[in-house]
């Protein structure tokens, strides 16, 4: 998103409006030279955002919320603060593999009577959030809801091209609801001669790193699957890989599968969230339900034996349908005083 934001200000700021950005825990980072960044200190960036109103007796046009919980006490508080503003909250927020707790849903149902008319525009970054913005907060909602898809700076992507059969990328949180134990169960079930040549390179961190590392020495697999730690250079490493992993259980609209596309490196994941919004099986990718190890291990299988081989460019359709400049376009298009 660093890039979404960084383009968004810039096409504000040439119709002469001043954004202000809140952030939590920021730091200072070149690439965000120019911006005006409030950081939340700790606090929650909700809060931030109406201590800073009103100490600074600030008046916005528009506020937009990202990554925050939708149809809460806080947007009342911002309509308060600030009576004339446009509020747009965009959701990126993944669901639950097995859905909210009956007393979850009912609170979130009751949330989205109390708040949601304090906010004017709800966007989901994909079709997936979309149903499920309607259904967590009220399908009286959709007149005022609408998809605005995610996108990536495909410029900035070295593209792959040559055959690398046996690399495979995982680009993840280490989290539980990643599902890369998955991968590793998967991996303990193929043939071990198909595994010789097979490098797994695994880039994140995460509380679930240690669980997944013991999982590694108890399958023996350490000299196949590599813990490489977090990168900022994925967009150049993407194309040492024939293949992205992806065994995720809770996915919203994932960019990991946009960029490795770009890349032109095929993915290999499930069927959670916006995966299908932008996946063909057998055609940019393979797909399996999450937690179908064995079925996992039979793709990679078939990969492995050279069975099953996706050949096609698979970067086209991110250039022609997710970049970063179209998704800043549709964003500005909705505010109503630009």
């Amino acid at each position: 998103m660093d890039r979404f934001y960084k383009l968004f200000n810039k096409k504000c700021l040439e119709v002469n409006h001043q954004v202000d950005w809140y952030f939590s825990h920021y730091e200072e980072f070149d690439f965000y030279q120019g911006l005006s960044i409030i950081s939340s200190e700790g606090t929650s960036v909700e809060q931030k955002f109406i201590d800073s109103s009103k100490e600074k007796n600030i008046k916005y046009d528009v506020i937009i919320t990202h990554f925050t919980q939708l149809c809460t006490k806080y947007y009342k508080q911002f309509k308060e603060l600030h009576p004339n503003s446009y509020t747009i909250a965009v959701d990126h927020n993944a669901r639950p593999l097995k859905g909210y707790s009956l007393k979850k849903s009912i609170k979130k149902r009751i949330d989205g009577l109390l708040y949601s008319k304090y906010i004017n525009q709800f966007v989901g970054v994909s079709k997936y959030t979309f149903y499920h913005i309607l259904k967590d907060y009220g399908k009286n909602l959709k007149q005022k809801t609408q998809v605005i898809y995610n996108g990536i700076d495909t410029t900035v992507f070295k593209k792959k091209d040559k055959d690398l059969a046996h690399n495979f990328i995982v680009v993840a949180h280490l989290t539980y609801n990643k599902g890369i134990q998955d991968l590793l169960k998967a991996l303990s079930l193929i043939d071990k001669n198909l595994l010789k040549n097979t490098q797994i390179d695994i880039y994140g961190e995460g509380p679930f790193e240690y669980q997944l590392k013991t999982l590694t020495n108890d399958f023996q697999l350490e000299k196949i699957v590599n813990f490489k730690g977090s990168s900022s250079e994925l967009n150049i490493l993407f194309a040492n890989y024939n293949y992205m992993i992806q065994p995720t259980y809770m996915e919203c609209f994932s960019l990991s599968i946009l960029e490795s596309l770009s890349a032109n490196v095929p993915v290999i994941t499930t069927t959670v969230g916006g995966n299908l919004e932008v996946l063909k099986d057998q055609v940019n990718g393979y797909i399996f339900k999450p937690k179908d190890y064995t079925k996992l291990a039979s793709i990679l299988t078939a990969i492995l034996s050279g069975k099953e081989k996706i050949t096609i460019d698979v970067s086209k359709l991110i250039e022609d349908e997710f970049y970063i400049e179209k998704m800043v376009e549709e964003h500005l298009k909705i505010i109503p005083c630009i």
